[in-house]
């Protein structure tokens, strides 16, 4: 099949990809390693802190369900020899998703590590390492891998097969809804026909590199490691790799759907003509059985059938194939999973059929016969409808993921998620281009098919004239002019698309023709009809100004396809904020508490204000409590008497008195000081300025 497309053509499509695959780079270069989606909310004991005496065990708090094992936390000493029991405990309730390593008894003083890697119930893995330290921080500490899970050379290329499998089903999923549902005859089509073969094989590739990938990419982060076969085993039990051998299986039932499409129900597109050497019913001789093709009533009802049976299989298929997305990534945890992973099939349908079927649009308007207009409107309500679904699924994902409005300008999936909306508004937009290009395809086309139909009824009255002419001639003569008609009627022949192809070459056996000479004739008539037709394509504006905005919606497409990848493998906003919170209050909590009371006792110099600080300010390790007051010029001044108790209402705690140590003037300090739980403490300060004279002021202070 000639390629339709011209240079210019070719050159404008040519510029376009080159910006799509710049900004695809800018986008894949400019993203961190996959972010996995389940962070730590917090640990016991906490990042930093300082113990009196070891803890009994190491707790880590995920933001959402993971998936760990014995070695998944370890607990290294200040040389890196690893101390913990190497037996994981699941110290999860309720909806907190908590775990822990146990430690021996009788660690010594010092800086100890935690290592930690986890997968989270979306699939990505997720890794991180936090230092204690027992009694007082050492010198050292041990070294961790620098590596994030998931990141690297497997991570990039897990990353790649990612984009390409979804690249892969839109290519698939849209090039055969375009088919069923625009352009039956597309079935025929040999470009449409290697675009969703295509997909269908980068899609089953791609799947089955990211099985092999899985074990390295969640683990080790090793190439090598793609070999183990142990480490595959343990993949298949998981969620992940559960889905991609039901994506497997998938595959194969496409993989005859697919060659249903393009055999028997493109076949059956096919108008219905008599062989060369196939007798016609009009024309067997009576009694004499002749090789009738089927009814039209029976091809139509085959087509229908045909229709009917692709098209649900087809649905269920491609439901199948992106529920296999859907049932271990974004949708399948968080809020509203029952919900959420329908809707995240909608999502994708929508999205493969709109960008799918563009790609096929585009693929039949450069390299295939002319597209019929009804195609293309059909084609542009069914992508007016995607883009509905689109919106409507987008708006409650987005919801969903990102929870507040600020969200969206402060985390980093909000803001991909901002470009991701300009992107389709974009698309939209050009969208919007190619429909007034095919409303105005129509007008066009109607008027010719007016002005084709006076030129046929003319050529009929002419050729009717011509017949009563003819009927007064000679038979033989009648007979000699038959004879030359069929004879330059076969000179051509006209293939499955409607195009004619270029006159038949000379026979070499002609006498004076050799072989070399008759090839050189046959391609120079085959160069000048594919002019002929690049010409007839040019000269329809409607049709180049259609091709170059459909070609420039996939432009767009790729990119949005790039960024809807980079998503799926970014951290939600609301487990970004949600980490961001509980770092700050971590923050908060590692801060010394430092209260002011102002104080009047009522007699001479009785007026004054005490600073109290409360260092680290945490429950159960010991706090560095001092205390210093000034009158009320600034200056520090001593008093008689202070003292101090710290009382938890909530748990009928206390009084705890403690009693500072006068140090220098205005100065009074205490060791050691113990506040056993968290909770709103009630700080009491005793001032006495004389014999006589005092007072008591109260504050309340949160201890972590």
């Amino acid at each position: 099949m000639a390629i339709t497309g011209s240079l210019p053509r070719r050159s404008v499509a040519l510029r376009l990809l080159v910006v799509a695959a710049a900004l695809f780079g800018a986008l894949l270069g400019g993203a961190a390693p996959a972010s996995a989606h389940a962070a730590l909310t917090g640990s016991n004991p906490a990042q930093g802190s300082v113990v009196d005496r070891a803890p009994e065990q190491v707790s880590l708090t995920f933001s959402e369900g993971v998936a760990l094992g014995d070695d998944s936390i370890r607990v290294l000493d200040p040389q890196g020899k690893r101390v913990d029991r190497g037996k994981l405990r699941n110290l999860c309730s309720g909806s907190t998703v908590k775990y822990g390593a146990g430690l021996p008894p009788g660690l010594a003083d010092g800086t100890y590590t935690v290592a930690w890697q986890a997968v989270s119930a979306d699939s990505h893995p997720v890794s991180g390492a936090f230092t204690f330290s027992v009694g007082a921080p050492s010198k050292s500490a041990a070294a961790v891998p620098q590596q994030e899970a998931g990141g690297g050379l497997v991570g990039a290329l897990y990353g790649i097969t990612r984009y390409l499998a979804y690249a892969g089903f839109v290519l698939l999923v849209g090039g055969v809804a375009f088919v069923l549902a625009c352009r039956p005859a597309g079935a025929g089509v040999r470009s449409v026909q290697r675009l969703v073969v295509q997909g269908w094989a980068v899609l089953t590739a791609t799947t089955i590199a990211m099985l092999l990938l899985r074990n390295p990419y969640t683990g080790s982060g090793d190439l090598a490691d793609i070999f183990d076969l142990a480490g595959l085993k343990a993949v298949l039990t998981t969620k992940p790799g559960a889905a991609l051998i039901s994506r497997m299986l998938l595959l194969a039932a496409s993989a005859v759907f697919v060659a249903v499409l393009f055999g028997a129900y493109a076949r059956a597109q096919e108008p219905a003509e008599t062989s060369p050497g196939e007798t016609s019913p009009e024309e067997a001789a009576p009694g004499e059985p002749s090789e009738e093709s089927p009814s039209p009533e029976a091809a139509a009802r085959l087509r229908k059938d045909l229709t009917l049976g692709l098209s649900v299989g087809g649905v269920i298929v491609a439901a199948g194939l992106a529920a296999t997305w859907a049932m271990a990534e974004h949708a399948s945890t968080g809020l509203q999973t029952a919900i959420a992973m329908p809707v995240d099939v909608l999502h994708l349908l929508a999205v493969a059929t709109w960008l799918g079927g563009l790609t096929a649009l585009v693929v039949s308007l450069y390299w295939g016969p002319p597209v019929e207009r009804d195609a293309v409107r059909r084609f542009s309500r069914i992508a007016f409808g995607s883009v509905a679904v689109l919106v409507a699924t987008g708006i409650y994902q987005s919801w969903r993921q990102v929870g507040t409005w600020h969200a969206l300008t402060d985390t980093t999936y909000g803001k991909l998620l901002l470009l991701k909306a300009g992107l389709v508004v974009l698309l939209v937009g050009i969208a919007g281009m190619s429909r007034r290009w095919t409303a105005r395809l129509g007008e066009v086309r109607t008027r010719r098919a007016e002005a084709d139909e006076h030129a046929e009824a003319d050529r009929e009255a002419e050729a009717g004239a011509g017949a009563e002419a003819e009927a007064a001639l000679e038979p033989a003569a009648v007979t000699a002019d038959t004879t030359a008609t069929a004879t330059n009627s076969t000179s051509t022949s006209t293939d499955s698309t409607g195009a004619t192809d270029s006159p038949a070459s000379p026979d070499p056996a002609t006498p004076g023709v050799t072989a070399d000479r008759a090839a050189q004739l046959a391609r120079q008539q085959a160069a000048l009809s594919t002019a002929r037709t690049k010409r007839m394509r040019d000269a329809d504006p409607e049709r180049l100004g259609l091709r170059r905005s459909v070609l420039a919606e996939t432009a767009v497409a790729v990119v949005v396809l790039v960024v809807t990848t980079v998503l799926t493998a970014t951290e939600p906003a609301r487990t970004e904020e949600a980490v961001k919170g509980v770092a700050a209050q971590s923050a908060a909590a590692n801060q010394p508490k430092v209260l002011t009371l102002p104080f009047d006792t009522g007699g001479k110099n009785g007026k004054g204000t005490a600073r109290l600080d409360l260092d680290p300010g945490r429950s159960g390790v010991a706090n560095d409590l001092h205390l210093r007051i000034s009158d009320p010029s600034g200056k520090t001044m001593d008093v008689p008497e202070v003292k101090v108790s710290f009382t938890l209402k909530a748990k009928k705690l206390g009084p705890l008195p403690v009693v500072p140590r006068h140090v220098s003037v205005g100065h009074w300090s205490k060791s050691g000081v113990q506040l056993p739980v968290p909770g709103q403490w009630q700080v009491s300060l005793l001032v006495r300025t004389s014999d006589i004279d005092q007072v008591t002021e109260t504050k309340n202070v949160k201890i972590g």
